[in-house]
């Protein structure tokens, strides 16, 4: 899936994201990049796999997000044969929690 995704367009996109630096950046930036059904698309997509990630059954995804069980699959064969790009996401999310919560309130 890379290399057919992959190219100057793309890229160019990609360093534009990592140049966002908070949540309000990205809501701008989002905003006028995107529609709200691809920006709801997106970031339902995104619920989804950290349930799955999580174990939950796929009723329980379907109650909560909105999400057809076409999506849940696609999204769950992501997770199983992708490119581990959720894994990347969620395992630095969860690192970042670890530390927020050992640092001192003051």
């Amino acid at each position: 899936m890379i290399a057919k995704l992959k190219d100057e367009n793309v890229d160019f996109l990609f360093e534009a994201i990592l140049k966002l630096q908070t949540v309000e950046e990205c809501y701008k930036f989002f905003d006028d990049l995107c529609t709200v059904p691809e920006l709801r698309a997106l970031s339902q997509r995104l619920a989804v796999a950290k349930m799955l990630s999580e174990h939950r059954v796929y009723s329980d995804i379907v109650a909560t997000t909105g999400a057809s069980t076409a999506t849940i699959s696609r999204v769950n064969r992501s997770l199983n044969y992708g490119c581990d790009g959720y894994k990347i996401v969620f395992q630095r999310m969860e690192a970042e929690q670890k530390d927020d919560a050992q640092q001192p309130n003051g």
